[in-house]
Order: structure tokens, then C-alpha cells, then sequence
């Protein structure tokens, strides 16, 4: 691939098997940088690598539970082994929940919505941060949502999830400051992805369809986000283009929140 923004740059994403995550690794291998490429082991994991490198990017697979902590040590650790060191951090796994009225959410399903979206995000800042302060620097973006910049009824725990997402990335660009190290959220709007697809089936199980056609009328640019809308964005905010952005929680939402 071409030479870009990233070039020479090595960058760990999580949820990468598929969405947003397949998405991005795409989009920074184009802009020249190495992806370790992390989920869930399976065939769609080890599809996004292909597809990087067909296009002549470099990109391996790193299979991994984000919840796990010593799954979470042993990605950073085989990106440098691999790359000789962390530029930036993605943290975009997460999972939706089932859509259910908060006094009929269950523990269990609770708790699992915040195992992956809460205390993944807060293992690989802790373990990636170390490994980028030793390149001198860097940029973790962490994947928020506009539902965790407003209430959002039937989905209490990946409400209070993306909530958490943005107080930790507001937290950890203050005390990750000194090592040069940028931190920032992103907040998309409904984008077209498996999981928007399972939140709409469970908000109308009978026309999933009219939801998204009502989702999408909410948007003042009459659409959804695009997965390449998001690692768009993403590429820019660990480029050198954003040197001087840390701490923010930035809507992706075609104007959503304009309203």
C-alpha cells in the first residue's frame, strides 16, 4: 500500500473481525500503518487479515477475550514482538445487550454488556499505554457511541457503557498527558453493522426495517454512518494532523446532535 499519515505507525484494534474494526484496519493499512488485528477468534477474524494484506497492507491476527486480562497483556505484548512497538490503540469491541426496558434487564446480561465495553476499553488502555509511551508517544481512540452523550431507552447497559467510555477517555488523557500520549472518543450515530441490525430486530422484531427507515429520518443527512465514515475519522484523530486533540468525545453522527 501506499505510503500515508500512518506510515511506519503500528496500531492494535480491537472488535476488528468485522463493522467499524474490519473497517479500520483497512483504512490504516492504507495510511501505511502495521494492524494487529484483535477479536474473538474465528473465521472472521482471520477474513480481515486476508483482506488486509490482499491489498497489500500488513496485518496479523492477535485472538483475544478483551475482558481477560492476561488475553489483553498478550496482544500488546505480541505487537511488539511482532512490530517492534505500539502506536496507537484502538478500542472498538464491544457488544450491544439485549433491547429491554431497564427494570427487565438481568444481571448477567447487564454485567456482560460492561465486562466487554467498559473494562475492555480500560484493560487495553492500561496495558497498551506503557508500550506507547515507549515509542514516545501516541493516540488511543476509544469507540463511544451518541448513546453515551444522552439517554436512550431499552438499552440501559450499553447506554451506561458508552457513558463510562467517555469519563474513562477524558480521565486517562489527563494522566497519559505527560507520556504524549492523545486519548480521544468517538460517538457515532446509528452505522450500518451487524449490530445495528440486531438492536433494530430487537426494538421491532416483526420490521426491523421500519426502524432503521425511522433511525435514519432522525439524521439530518437523511442516512447512516458508514463503517469507512468512522475509520475515517479514527486515522485522522492518531494522525499527526491531530496533534494537538486530546479528551474529546467527538459526535460522528451526520448532525444528529445538532438538533
Amino acid at each position: 500500500m501506499s505510503e500515508g499519515r500512518l506510515n511506519g505507525k503500528v496500531t492494535i484494534i480491537t472488535g476488528a473481525a468485522g463493522g467499524i474494526g474490519r473497517e479500520s484496519a483497512l483504512r490504516f493499512a492504507q495510511e501505511g500503518a502495521a494492524v494487529v488485528a484483535v477479536d474473538l477468534p474465528g473465521p472472521m477474524l482471520d477474513e480481515t487479515v486476508q483482506l488486509v494484506t490482499a491489498a497489500g497492507g500488513r496485518c496479523i491476527a492477535a485472538a483475544a477475550d478483551v475482558t481477560d486480562e492476561a488475553q489483553v497483556r498478550e496482544y500488546v505484548a505480541r505487537a511488539v514482538a511482532e512490530f517492534g512497538g505500539i502506536d496507537a490503540l484502538l478500542n472498538n469491541a464491544g457488544v450491544e445487550g439485549p433491547v429491554t426496558a431497564l427494570t427487565d434487564t438481568d444481571v448477567a446480561g447487564f454485567d456482560r454488556v460492561l465486562a466487554v465495553n467498559v473494562r475492555g476499553v480500560f484493560l487495553g488502555m492500561k496495558h497498551a499505554a506503557p508500550a506507547i509511551a515507549a515509542r514516545g508517544g501516541g493516540a488511543i481512540v476509544n469507540v463511544s457511541s451518541v448513546a453515551g452523550l444522552g439517554g436512550t431507552p431499552g438499552i440501559v447497559a450499553y447506554g451506561a457503557s458508552k457513558h463510562a467510555v467517555i469519563g474513562m477517555t477524558k480521565t486517562a488523557a489527563m494522566e497519559f498527558a505527560p507520556m504524549k500520549i492523545r486519548v480521544n472518543a468517538v460517538c457515532p450515530s446509528p452505522v450500518e453493522t451487524r449490530m445495528m441490525r440486531a438492536l433494530e430486530a430487537g426494538m421491532n422484531p416483526e420490521d426491523p426495517e421500519a426502524v432503521h427507515a425511522m433511525m435514519a429520518m432522525s439524521i439530518p443527512l437523511g442516512r447512516y454512518g458508514e463503517p469507512s465514515d468512522i475509520a475515517a475519522l479514527m486515522a485522522f484523530l492518531c494522525s499527526e494532523d491531530a496533534a494537538f486533540l486530546s479528551g474529546a468525545a467527538i459526535p460522528i453522527d451526520g448532525g444528529m446532535r445538532a438538533r
